[in-house]
Order: C-alpha cells, then sequence, then structure tokens
C-alpha cells in the first residue's frame, strides 16, 4: 500500500513568503547543497527543491518522519533533493561529512526542541557547513530582548510550554550567540507573516 503524503497547513501558508527570502539567499548563479534540519512532512523540501533547481536539497529528520518524506519525494520524483538523513539534536554525531554544506535550512524546529537540543543542533550545523561562504537560515517566531514580539508568539509559547515545558519560543541574541560560536555572523533579519521572522547567518 502506497504512504499517505502527511500535509502541513503552515507549510503551504509560509511557502511562499519564504521561497521569498530563498531566492535572494541562495542567488541562482550559485550551485549550491543545502542541509534542511526537521524536514517534517517534506513539504517545504520538495516546493523549495522544485522552484530553486540549482539547489541539491538534503532532507533529515527523526525516524519517525522518514516515511512521510519518502512519499512526497516519490511523488515528485526530482532529481535535486535527497532522501532524509537521520538527524538528532540530541546526538553529536551526524551522518555527514565536516564542512560538506553550503547552507543549512530549518523552519519552525528550534522552539519544539528543548535548549540543550538547540545547542546540539547549532554545534552540528557548525560542523556540517563549509569552512568560508556558508550560509545558516532559520525560520520561525523569536524573541528579541527576552520579549514577545506579538501576543500571539506569546500566546503560541504558552501552547509549546503546555506540550512540553523544555520547548517554547527562543530568543534571537540566544541564538545569535550560539551562531557566533560557530563563526557565523548575522547578515539578514527578514520580518515575515504572521509575526515570523527569517534569520541568515553566514561565514
Amino acid at each position: 500500500m502506497q504512504q499517505m503524503k502527511p500535509f502541513s497547513e503552515a507549510c503551504e501558508q509560509n511557502k511562499e513568503p519564504i521561497l521569498a527570502v530563498l531566492r535572494e539567499i541562495f542567488p541562482l548563479q550559485n550551485q549550491q547543497s543545502v542541509l534542511e534540519i526537521g524536514s517534517g512532512t517534506g513539504q517545504h523540501a520538495v516546493f523549495f527543491a522544485k522552484q530553486l533547481p540549482h539547489l541539491n536539497w538534503q532532507t533529515s529528520d527523526l525516524a519517525h518522519n522518514h516515511a512521510g518524506i519518502h512519499a512526497w519525494l516519490a511523488e515528485e520524483k526530482l532529481t535535486n533533493v535527497l532522501p532524509p538523513l537521520l538527524i538528532d539534536a540530541k546526538d553529536t554525531s551526524w551522518p555527514v561529512q565536516k564542512n560538506s554544506f553550503d547552507a543549512v535550512f530549518s523552519a519552525n524546529a528550534v522552539h519544539i526542541m528543548s535548549w540543550p537540543e538547540v545547542v546540539g543542533m547549532f554545534v552540528g550545523i557548525g560542523n556540517a557547513l563549509k569552512a568560508s561562504n556558508a550560509t545558516l537560515c532559520l525560520y520561525g517566531p523569536f524573541n528579541y530582548g527576552g520579549k514577545f514580539t506579538s501576543e500571539s508568539n506569546a500566546y503560541f509559547d504558552q501552547c509549546l510550554k503546555q506540550n512540553d515545558p523544555n520547548s517554547g519560543v527562543r530568543d534571537f541574541e540566544a541564538l545569535d550567540g550560539l551562531a557566533s560560536k560557530c563563526g557565523l555572523k548575522l547578515s539578514n533579519d527578514f520580518a515575515m507573516p504572521a509575526n515570523n521572522r527569517t534569520l541568515v547567518w553566514r561565514r
């Protein structure tokens, strides 16, 4: 029996605004390899890979999401998006070679992790990215100066913590500190719909 494709309404709603940012930060003249952390349903991967054929898009997630990602990949049959790697932020040993990716992309991931997992994720990102001319792109809601940017984000944070007390909307300054330890410097902070942001660091 064919695997039923999972579907995320959030992915459907935010894919076009994120694509506009990716077109800007991943210029068409550059062939780039992108590692996506937390590919989820796989919707973002196939959409971005189809719209940006110059990118080689490597999916990854925890094992329980792999079947859904494979279902999306099987239907789209794209040559520039790769089957998911098993990456767990708690595990410091990732199945990728050091300095092997031009970019890392992750959407709506850091707020569903515990803080130690976020720290581990940045360590993995620092190892996976190339030593120079590398990019990290994170999409989601973020706090600034320890404060929520909207009532909806404050409510979202409450909902997250009710489900998992270790999760929550992360402070930009804390993430920027982790990025700095990886040799990454903030280059862009894009305002996005629904009180989200896209943060871009470069090495």
